[in-house]
């Protein structure tokens, strides 16, 4: 079962994909083996990456919102970051076992695990897939809220739409795939060292019989799309030593996450062996003093979100012996695929110690990540109601938690005078927009030439101020909002903000403040996977 040192020497003899100095869509410059070979884990934190210690001379913001989750866009500043967590929606769990085939023994079951949750532009419809009793379940919701469950062909008169024993899953609308056969992508384990399943549908509904296994692997495998590098990546469950939950010994990390990066899923599956170590738990996440077990990371599901991937880590503290294990989801980025960069370790999605909460025990992400519902991001997330004197899941629920869009953190300023003065950065587009809270103060924006010095027109006496709290707001100065005679030139922006909050930047082809940026597992009003639609989303 213990696979790593093998896959170490395997690694540095595999190159998983080819490249060719590939520059990514923000400068950064991918070498010509890719990945870059097997990360070295430790429980010290990795160091940052090199995009963050060497960022591209002139970065190109042409995709996407950009994001202040790290410094790689900002050059100097005397704002302050402030890292942002989700809120629990308070009517939770918003998906619970109802139906008889939910049941087990008077115990219900429907949760992501991590599934999927998307929006459909199709239908128009929220859609979710979750574990019941051994089984694949669906249901769908105008809202993301209220959920109904169709009664459907496969089990007739239930929403089972996967028979059979089963570990987590994965499912994956892709609304970029040709193959209307292969819009909606499931990858299935059955149980831990078995092979796992791939099916494709065209309705996420009628799945059919499997298009191909894997090697035998552990469960808590998942995948996700990664679209700025144009591949699948394998979240593939692996361990550094034997498992054991109680283990603490010095150097020993327990549950860690291996990558591969593969152009077709179905092709992909025999290539599990040339997987590489990639990521896991260190010192800087939190070791619960009642259970004193060095922390692991139990799972990673990613998603594209604006211009940078994000990671979910669920973040295995321990297991209690008589009550389930408290895993909690937090946050990390990555601008090149593959280094992450966790610059906050506090709790994104957290559990509930009240015995009796939905969410007592075991949170764990979805897959899919987000959606973009308006102003704000809707998570979903798998809840143990549990039992605080038997180690079991007991009811398993799915809660929502919403953030404000771009939300993941601001650069502030509070009694002071603030300023943020970015990199040199270029733009093709027409427009310049910002997420931004000034009500109680005030944001103005210039632009500076490649060397700081103010340009003529766009200066900060030119700036109109900006008082409003708005995730999709336009800047103007006298001369009015058209920056296109600027554009794909080195420029930087200096925004000075008074009492506020800044938490995104982007330049827009239009009116609409349409960033073309991925919006995560969609939302009503987008019509792909990226962001084209702007204000009419």
């Amino acid at each position: 079962m213990v696979r790593l040192f093998s896959l170490l020497i395997l690694g540095a003899l595999t190159i998983c994909a080819q490249t060719q100095n590939r520059t990514l869509h923000n400068g950064i410059v991918l070498p010509g083996a890719w990945p870059p070979g097997p990360a070295k884990l430790s429980a010290e934190p990795p160091p940052d990456p090199e995009y963050l210690r060497n960022p591209p001379a002139v970065i190109p913001i042409d995709t996407g919102r950009q994001l202040f989750i790290d410094h790689f866009l900002i050059d100097d500043t005397n704002l302050r970051r402030t890292f942002h967590a989700p809120e629990y929606y308070p009517r939770n769990p918003v998906l619970k076992a109802e139906k008889r085939w939910e049941f087990v023994e008077n115990v219900g079951k429907a949760m992501v695990f991590s599934d999927g949750v998307f929006y459909d532009p199709q239908d128009n419809l929220f859609k979710i897939w979750y574990s019941g009793v051994d089984a694949t379940l669906y249901a769908t919701s105008h809202n993301g809220v209220d959920w109904e469950k169709p009664e459907l062909d496969i089990v007739k008169g239930t929403n089972i739409v996967l028979p059979g024993k089963r570990d987590s899953s994965t499912v994956w609308l892709d609304l970029d795939e040709t193959d209307a056969s292969k819009r909606f992508k499931l990858l299935v384990a059955r149980g831990h060292m078995k092979p796992m399943e791939l099916h494709y549908s065209a309705d996420g509904i009628h799945w059919g019989k499997p298009v191909g296994h894997s090697v035998p692997w552990s469960d808590r495998t998942t995948f996700y799309r990664d679209p700025f590098l144009g591949k699948w990546v394998m979240s593939l469950r692996e361990h550094d030593g034997t498992m054991n939950d109680s283990q603490v010994a010095p150097g020993y990390l327990g549950r860690i996450r291996n990558f591969l990066a593969v152009d077709d899923l179905a092709t992909g599956l025999s290539k599990w062996n040339e997987s590489v170590p990639w990521v896991g738990a260190d010192r800087l996440d939190g070791r619960r003093v009642d259970i004193n077990a060095r922390p692991q990371l139990y799972q990673l599901d990613a998603f594209p979100y604006e211009s940078v991937m994000v990671g979910l880590f669920t973040i295995w503290q321990g297991q209690f012996v008589n009550r389930e294990k408290p895993n909690q989801v937090s946050v990390g980025f990555t601008r090149d695929g593959f280094h992450w960069h966790r610059p906050w370790r506090g709790t994104f999605l957290g559990h509930n110690e009240t015995p009796g909460a939905w969410n007592f025990a075991n949170v764990q992400s979805a897959g899919g990540g987000c959606l973009v519902v308006g102003d704000r991001l809707y998570f979903y997330v798998s809840g143990r109601e549990g039992d605080p004197n038997r180690r079991i899941s007991g009811n398993t629920t799915t809660g929502l938690a919403t953030l404000r869009r771009d939300g993941f953190a601001s650069m502030d300023a509070a009694g002071f005078p603030g300023m943020l003065t970015t990199r040199p950065v270029k733009y093709s587009g027409k427009h310049l927009f910002v997420n931004v809270n000034s009500v109680a103060g005030e944001l103005k924006v210039e632009i500076l030439d490649e060397k700081g010095s103010p340009i003529p027109g766009f200066t900060k006496a030119d700036a109109y101020p900006i008082r409003t709290d708005n995730t999709l707001q336009m800047v103007e100065w006298t001369s009015g909002s058209d920056i296109s005679r600027l554009a794909n030139r080195p420029i930087r922006f200096r925004f000075h903000l008074r009492e506020g909050s800044l938490y995104s930047f982007w330049v827009s082809p239009d009116e609409s403040g349409a960033s073309h940026g991925y919006v995560a597992a969609g939302g009503p009003g987008f019509t792909g996977s990226t962001d084209t639609e702007g204000r009419k989303a």
